[in-house]
């Protein structure tokens, strides 16, 4: 499933994978990456979504090389911790704490599933296809409820 995969997105992935050792919690990859990773080949990845604990993303940032960025709270999105790192072939996006401006009012973000998909020799964790779904919606973007419906079809 995972043959075909970009190479600057096996790479970058397994740099991660290569740090999540030092981690304690759950971590996941979602978003495009996610789905690229189940499947959808046709979606450009230009980053990797990953959610872990504060603890983790911290600890995940400076092992990368990356910077803790403070959140305004504005807009769609926050994130009690949120940090790129620029370092790696494709960027990651890792986030902890991320609640989402759903309605007026915010609303956490969070996986109760965590599937593993096998990349070369390495194996990265996603939320499943239909927790993707969801998460999509509540999202809400253009953007987000296109990848719900491509979700969907893959699904089907």
């Amino acid at each position: 499933m995972t043959d075909d995969l970009p190479d600057d997105l096996v790479s970058a992935l397994d740099i991660l994978v290569s740090t999540t050792t030092a981690l304690q919690d759950p971590w996941w990859v979602f978003g495009g990456a996610a789905m690229c990773l189940w499947g959808l080949r046709d979606w450009h990845v230009p980053d990797i979504d990953v959610m872990c604990s504060p603890r983790d993303a911290r600890r995940l940032i400076e092992s990368l090389h990356g910077q803790v960025a403070q959140d305004p709270g504005e807009g769609l999105f926050r994130s009690q911790v949120f940090g790129q790192i620029l370092t790696t072939p494709v960027p990651l996006d890792v986030m902890a704490g991320m609640d989402v401006r759903a309605g007026g009012d915010w609303t956490p973000v969070t996986f109760s599933t965590r599937v593993p998909v096998a990349v070369e020799d390495f194996t990265v964790f996603t939320p499943s296809v239909a927790e993707q779904i969801e998460t999509c919606r509540l999202f809400g973007r253009p953007k987000d409820l296109q990848r719900a419906e491509m979700l969907e079809k893959l699904r089907a």
